[in-house]
């Protein structure tokens, strides 16, 4: 269908209006972490990178990473492991109640997160007694656990069934068949899954707030506790620049293992 050049010069508008409203504001934020000033003003009365430097040998911002980093390499296991098992009976086995399983699997990434965290903070809190970092991996392995499931589970959709059953009749059980015609297929849908999630943990902040305990701050926490403290703007500034450029690898990645090949 031709598209009138008046129609073309529209959507063109249309389209660098929504990118402007996405990415001006995480510019300013990449443009701020050079600012001498140590507010958040606009325009920069100069630029610096001395606090790039004080970022890097920030105790709480390393201390804040590492933690993050390991919840949602833990988060993103648990995930990776349970999410691709119920992808695998749900697309591949016809059972009573099935539906509503694979519902109940998708409904935590649906539900406010501010809803999810005061469900978990009160089994927490009522059936442990305190908040640690394990609570903060449950909590963030609820909704990663959503993101593999559906990205394995739409690759089992495509797929189909016949590849494996051809295996199956040339004489392969299913532990077999799976190793060498199933997990090749799957593999690039599990990694994306993967990414995803880790991604997802790496940043989450609303479901933390209700899981983390004293002193068990990840960086989102860090950055929102540290944000409008006397001097530490600066250093914020920094970590959201990181990270805004640090995100855009797994996204990316993720992006091109999930496009569907051209034939």
């Amino acid at each position: 269908m031709k598209i009138s050049k008046a129609a073309k010069v529209f959507l063109y508008l249309m389209m660098g209006f929504g990118f402007s409203f996405i990415y001006v504001p995480l510019l300013l934020v990449v443009i701020n972490s050079f600012n001498t000033n140590t507010s958040f003003a606009w325009p920069p009365t100069g630029f610096t990178t001395s606090w790039w430097g004080k970022a890097v040998v920030n105790e709480g911002v390393k201390d804040a990473i590492t933690r993050s980093a390991v919840v949602a390499l833990f988060a993103t296991t648990i995930a990776l492991f349970l999410g691709s098992l119920a992808a695998a009976a749900i697309s591949r086995y016809k059972f009573f109640g099935r539906d509503t399983i694979s519902l109940l699997f998708v409904l935590p990434i649906a539900l406010p997160g501010i809803v999810t965290g005061i469900a978990l903070n009160n089994v927490f809190t009522n059936f442990l007694g305190e908040l640690t970092i394990f609570t903060i991996i449950v909590g963030h392995a609820t909704f990663c656990i959503v993101v593999v499931f559906n990205n394995v589970a739409a690759r089992y959709r495509r797929l189909g069934a016949n590849l494996e059953e051809a295996s199956m009749d040339l004489g392969a059980n299913r532990f077999t068949t799976y190793r060498l015609v199933t997990f090749p297929l799957l593999r690039s849908a599990l990694l994306a899954g993967a990414l995803l999630s880790f991604a997802l943990s790496f940043d989450e902040i609303i479901v933390t707030t209700f899981t983390a305990g004293a002193g068990q701050a990840t960086l989102p926490i860090w950055i929102f506790q540290n944000l409008f403290r006397p001097n530490q703007a600066p250093i914020v500034n920094v970590v959201a620049a990181a990270l805004i450029l640090i995100s855009i690898i797994p996204i990316y990645l993720s992006q091109r293992l999930t496009q569907e090949k051209s034939n």
